[in-house]
């Protein structure tokens, strides 16, 4: 199903959030203002203050009240933009989101018969919104043979028949027909639905219902393989018991409206805002606040509209005893260390590595979170941990064995370092990165050059358009006393990363080794105008720039007893 196409049939316009309000004589501009930027910054606590004082001056706009509702949403607090969403319904103002929280909150108050009397009366959402609810709400009318009717209706809308037949058998089976869930799931036209990771779960659940243990474990096993999470890594040994495993994705029909906005939401992202696709969201864990499949992606978009607190308080909602546990808190240290909050991110991967010992992955991320403060000697014991609980050799450890491989060498540990990137080449044989840091090292250390030149070459020819990599191929040049071939590759990185202070400076070396020392000179300035005096970690040396802008590279490589250039600039 083309996500592109389904986004546009979901008919409530991501532009609502954005939208300009025209201005009104009677809105204090201070608030009207500071609601305005608050929105577009997506700072949802302080938009909802701000909306709710311009609204006290002017409780009659429409479109202060849409904003209100939206953030209120956004927020969580459906409660509240339920109110509001209520005065701009009974003001006969027309409002897609106003619908979309109002439609939300009767299925969870399971009024049916209200939400079928106004999908009748216009209350709209969009197209395939309305045709999924109205089914779900004939489902809870006790209406079944007239929801399955439905839900056909909504199949035949080009480009969104899975979610016709999903949310049919989800009916299906929440009525306690499991065979004619099974058959919806399974068949064979257009290809076969294409399920989500939740609907091979509800999948898994019904064939399990059917005692059909052996099948749900099929469903999951050729979809995942062994690359599983602790989530589904319950279900697989629930059913290898021979347990039934219970269905619970859609048991009622106030849970499959939970499931519409749900699978909607789902479909929604990376398609649309991620500030609209969170509407959906937030509306599936008020109808299902058990719903973690829904807490952890409201998690993930608000840690994307860079709202950490709010992110950050998303994820803690995830209860210790869930199986997503593990990855809620992940999540949630993630967020704590865009945030800033390093220190703090650190302890809660700490934590979770003492409560998990087990979990490669955890040891892993500790690992990357220390390396990132330089704590390097720390990120190799964390690392060493997840190393040691690897079974048999698999290609995706070799970003482990890599990053290892460079806190070694941030140890001047490089015979450390060499093994784990010969490790992770071993794993993974073309991988450009670790082919252009080996390649590169051996480059800066002055050995194994040739063997250098063709790893870095290999890197090259896997992402010709990386200004590291293809900065690496014109440097093993100019180490090799191959200037004249240095000279493309290096003006290459340039035109790729322009700014970056070290491929300037190599630049200007090559330049120089070519005769070119106008140019070298440029280059070297360049290099100093883009070095911040901040950052401790830039690789460029200032001081050596500017010795060689007062003197010349010859006199500074004589200076350092480096071997001097061949014979290019003397000729």
């Amino acid at each position: 199903m083309p996500l592109g196409f389904t986004a546009r049939l979901i008919a409530v316009s991501a532009v609502a959030l954005v939208t300009a309000l025209p201005g009104h004589a009677d809105v204090n501009a201070g608030a009207f203002l500071a609601a305005r930027q608050a929105a577009a910054d997506h700072d949802f606590a302080a938009a909802s203050q701000y909306f709710a004082r311009a609204l006290l001056r002017d409780p009659g706009n429409a479109e202060l009240m849409e904003f209100a509702v939206t953030s209120y949403t956004a927020l969580g607090d459906v409660k509240r933009a339920a109110v509001v969403a209520r005065q701009m319904i009974g003001g006969d103002t027309p409002s897609q989101i106003a619908n979309l929280v109002l439609l939300g909150d009767a299925a969870k108050a399971a009024e049916w018969s209200d939400i079928l009397a106004d999908l009748d009366a216009g209350q709209s959402v969009g197209p395939l919104f309305d045709g999924l609810l109205k089914g779900w709400a004939l489902i809870g009318d006790h209406q079944t043979e007239a929801a399955m009717t439905q839900f056909e209706e909504v199949s035949k809308a080009p480009g969104v028949r899975a979610f016709g037949q999903y949310h049919k058998a989800l009916a299906l089976a929440a009525t306690g027909d499991f065979a004619g869930a099974e058959e919806v799931l399974a068949d064979p036209a257009d290809g076969g639905l294409r399920l989500t990771r939740r609907g091979l779960v509800a999948r898994a659940q019904i064939l399990s219902q059917l005692g059909r243990q052996t099948d749900a474990i099929k469903v999951l096993r050729d979809v995942f393989g062994t690359d599983t999470d602790r989530v589904l890594d319950q279900v697989i040994d629930a059913l290898e018991a021979g347990e039934v495993v219970p269905f619970d994705i859609a048991p009622d029909a106030t849970a499959g409206v939970a499931e519409v906005f749900f699978s909607i939401g789902n479909a929604l992202s990376g398609e649309a805002n991620d500030a609209y696709t969170l509407l959906y969201t937030r509306m599936a864990e008020h109808l299902r606040p058990d719903h973690i499949e829904a807490k952890m992606m409201s998690a993930i978009m608000l840690d994307r509209l860079e709202r950490f607190d709010l992110a950050i308080k998303a994820y803690g909602t995830v209860p210790r005893e869930s199986a997503a546990f593990d990855a809620a808190e992940l999540g949630r240290a993630e967020a704590l260390r865009r945030s800033g909050k390093i220190d703090t991110a650190t302890e809660v991967i700490r934590q979770l590595a003492d409560q998990r010992p087990e979990l490669p992955l955890i040891h892993v991320t500790l690992g990357d979170t220390l390396r990132e403060q330089e704590l390097y000697e720390e990120a190799l014991v964390a690392y060493d941990k997840a190393i040691a609980l690897f079974g048999e050799p698999a290609e995706e450890q070799w970003i482990v064995y890599f990053a290892r491989g460079i806190a070694h060498e941030r140890t001047d540990d490089f015979d450390g370092a060499e093994r784990d990137f010969r490790q992770a080449l071993t794993l993974n044989p073309d991988q450009p990165q670790v082919l252009n840091y080996l390649g590169y090292s051996y480059v800066e250390k002055q050995i194994n050059l040739d063997e250098a030149l063709g790893m870095i070459e290999r890197a090259v020819a896997a992402l010709p358009d990386s200004g590291y990599i293809t900065d690496s191929l014109g440097w093993v040049f100019y180490r090799l006393g191959r200037y004249d071939e240095a000279v493309t590759p290096m003006e290459r990185a340039v035109e790729l990363m322009p700014i970056d202070p070290v491929v300037n400076d190599h630049l200007g070396d090559v330049y120089w080794a070519v005769g070119r020392t106008l140019e070298a000179r440029f280059q070297w300035k360049r290099a100093l105008s883009f070095i911040d005096p901040a950052d401790t970690d830039v690789e460029a040396d200032p001081d050596r720039i500017r010795r060689k802008l007062d003197v010349g590279l010859d006199a500074v490589l004589d200076a350092e007893g480096a071997p001097p250039l061949k014979v290019a600039n003397d000729l």
